[in-house]
């Protein structure tokens, strides 16, 4: 959910960030001679980097800057300008972006701090920026950052000292991070590693241009393939979901670290929902839904960055795996194994046919060569060849350690897979091996990824595969549609009856019950239903039944019904005087099914978001949930249903029925219309149990309850 007090220009904010990053003209206000002091970075950097566009110094106490001629305001600027560089005391930055915009500069990138990230006076420093930007439609990055770059055309704006060993070669990585300080660490590291980034933004502050808006720039560029990004908090959740959809129906993966791990808005105790939600799971279900690799350290990101330069997605997750180690084997299969890699055998033919090949071999998967293959290095090749053409792998990682770099081995070794690797330019051949940098690069230039710790390696493919999957599966699956005027919700707290009403008519399967209000018509309930029944009291005063004795299970027989009636109109008035009953609900005992817990809880950030798990200890004490943003359809939902550790459950255990999935899929993607439809009147829906039934018997809500808000909420 977007920050409705947060100023915005006005218009549409389509992500065309070109005059901060493709700019045809710069002024540099506050310009520096000294190539050192903030004022002077920027500019020595395009200096060096041949910026052949013009570049106008903004200072009114020198003639000239590093060189050029300064001009004493930005309105003397001859030229029209596309991007200013502000590097001023932050007590006149709001004036000279405002004298920016006069001039017709259509951005601008503030390096200046002391705003929102200081103090209150900062803070409503920062306010006045943004009303210039809202006012004048000036685009501002920053204010407090350290930048951004294009390092195709030479463009430094930034002051960061990762750049004093000179321009960087172009590649096709962005890199978007709110974080200057981070985002010039993982530059850095990139760049040691020869990963070319071109564009870099760093956001600061986010006054105006947050990181949803860079990231859906290098989903649109057409010289960027891979990005990746850093946040600490977002406020346009929109925003970023919009922009991972724009990277994924481009075929880009986005890398993203989501750092901060907080509790999401004040949780109502009595909700399940909001006891087990929190923005890191929120921030979580983002990801998975919209296609997104969440890294969970810098060694992470930049493994899967330079996994994604060979742009190989793989389709499936069958991965096949060669060791001359037995040991080491074995610790890549568990590592596979622990990430959800198929590492399925070798056909019995192909096993045979190694064996033939390499008597002392292994030949089942992972595959044991053993050192002595590399006494005739065609037997390797073979070996991987056989693996791939009757393997069926969609990837291959090769152990070879030390081995493969001697210098008796590595024009022969190469020689014999660079042959493989143009037979097979679709598939994803993986080394590990240890070498000097130089024998590296020669292994990379001929199609290979390396890495030294195999266990990294394949941590790379499993990302590599999560985003093959997520670009196959092509656009979403329509949710569905419920009008917002259709949802009739009351402002006072609902009881359970009331709750159940209201989601039935939005679509989601609830137990057929009765709602009586004397002993007699409980006894009617009791035998027109056919006992054993369920008797539970029916309260909007009274959330926890089960706490006061609310809820009889097995009631055999209308009598008992009878009887049951006044015992539960009695415990109420005992433990809840006050409390207002509104009758008691009698409704068949479901016996047969998974106890199953179904959730909404509006995150402040992205909205109405939908959690699922399995009920009992599963959900609560295992916190085995998972959530998806609302709305979201069947396929989403049956994602999602994959998703939980304890799924083996719904598949049948120790003889039981296999759980109708479809049922339960039809469910979730129902309770995500009805929130998506419903986001800003309600705080919270809890359905448990939701039983799912044996397959093709359906799934049923048994008990529910809505949270509306105390008022409404923006969206």
């Amino acid at each position: 959910m977007s920050d409705p007090d947060r100023p915005r220009p006005q218009g549409a904010r389509a992500p065309d960030l070109r005059p901060l990053l493709d700019p045809g003209a710069i002024a540099i206000l506050g310009a520096s001679d000294d190539p050192t002091r903030i004022g002077g970075r920027p500019l020595r950097y395009m200096l060096e980097a041949g910026f052949a566009r013009p570049i106008y110094p903004v200072n009114p106490n020198r003639a000239t800057v590093q060189g050029l001629k300064c001009y004493a305001t930005i309105a003397d600027v001859p030229g029209p300008v596309d991007c200013a560089l502000v590097a001023l005391p932050a007590e006149i930055v709001v004036e000279a972006v405002e004298a920016c915009a006069a001039k017709g500069v259509k951005s601008t990138v503030v390096f200046s701090s002391g705003f929102a990230e200081t103090d209150a006076e900062g803070a409503a420093r920062q306010a006045r920026l943004a009303e210039v930007v809202r006012r004048t439609g000036i685009r501002v990055v920053g204010p407090n950052c350290l930048g951004i770059f294009n390092a195709g055309i030479g463009f430094y704006a930034t002051f960061s000292s990762s750049l004093d060993a000179g321009p960087p070669p172009p590649g096709n990585i962005a890199i978007v991070s709110q974080s200057g300080a981070y985002g010039s660490h993982v530059f850095a590291l990139a760049r040691a590693k020869r990963l070319g980034v071109r564009y870099w933004i760093t956001t600061g502050n986010e006054c105006d241009v947050e990181i949803a808006e860079g990231i859906a720039w290098a989903a649109l560029a057409e010289d960027v393939e891979v990005i990746v990004a850093y946040a600490e908090g977002v406020r346009d959740g929109a925003g970023l979901r919009h922009s991972l959809d724009l990277a994924r129906a481009a075929g880009k993966p986005v890398i993203f670290m989501k750092v901060g791990r907080s509790e999401i808005g004040a949780a109502a105790a009595a909700s399940h929902t909001a006891a087990l939600a929190g923005s890191d799971a929120i921030y979580d279900a983002v990801f998975r839904q919209h296609g997104a690799y969440r890294a969970d350290s810098t060694e992470a990101m930049l493994d899967v960055a330079y996994a994604c330069t060979a742009g190989i997605y793989p389709k499936g997750r069958r991965i096949g795996l060669v060791t001359i180690s037995g040991g080491v084997g074995v610790q890549m299969a568990d590592a596979a194994s622990d990430l959800g890699l198929d590492v399925a055998a070798m056909p019995e033919a192909a096993q045979a046919r190694l064996k033939e090949m390499l008597p002392y071999a292994a030949p089942r998967n992972p595959v044991d060569i053993t050192a002595q293959a590399f006494n005739d290095l065609t037997l390797v090749s073979r070996n991987l060849e056989l693996m791939l053409e009757e393997g069926g792998y969609d990837v291959i990682v090769a152990f070879f350690t030390m081995v493969a770099a001697s210098p008796y081995i590595v024009d022969d070794l190469l020689a014999a897979l660079g042959e493989l690797r143009r037979r097979y330019p679709e598939r994803l051949i993986v080394l590990s091996l240890v070498a000097p940098p130089d024998i590296v690069q020669r292994y990379e230039d001929a199609g290979f990824l390396v890495f030294e710790d195999p266990g990294r390696a394949i941590a790379a493919v499993a990302a590599l595969a999560g985003f093959g999957r997520s670009f196959a599966r092509g656009p979403a699956d329509p949710p569905p549609t419920l009008a917002a005027d259709a949802i009739a919700i009351p402002d006072e707290r609902l009881s359970e009856h009331e709750s159940k009403t209201i989601l039935a008519a939005a679509g989601l399967p609830v137990v057929e019950e009765r709602l009586i209000r004397s002993a007699e018509a409980a006894a009617e309930a009791a035998e027109k239903i056919g006992p054993p029944v369920v008797m539970k009291l029916n309260s909007r005063d009274i959330g926890h039944k089960t706490e006061i004795g609310g809820v009889l299970l097995n009631v055999a027989s209308p009598e008992a019904a009878r009887q049951g009636y006044e015992t539960l109109l009695a415990r109420a008035a005992e433990a809840a005087p006050g409390a207002l009953v509104d009758g008691v609900l009698v409704a068949p005992m479901v016996r047969d099914g998974v106890e199953t817990i179904l959730g909404v809880q509006h995150d402040p950030v992205f909205g109405p978001a939908v959690m699922f798990g399995l009920g009992g200890i599963f959900a609560e004490a295992l916190g085995d949930v998972v959530f998806r943003i609302a709305p979201f359809g069947e396929d989403e939902a049956r994602r999602m249903i994959g998703e939980i550790q304890g799924r083996a459950v719904l598949e049948g255990l120790r003889g039981r029925p296999r759980a109708d999935q479809e049922a339960l899929a039809k469910a979730l993607a129902a309770l995500s219309g009805f929130a998506a439809a419903a986001a800003n009147r309600i705080e919270s829906v809890d359905v448990n149990p939701f039983l799912v039934r044996p397959e093709g018997e359906g799934a049923v809500a048994v008990d529910a309850l809505i949270v509306p808000c105390k008022k409404e909420l923006s969206s």
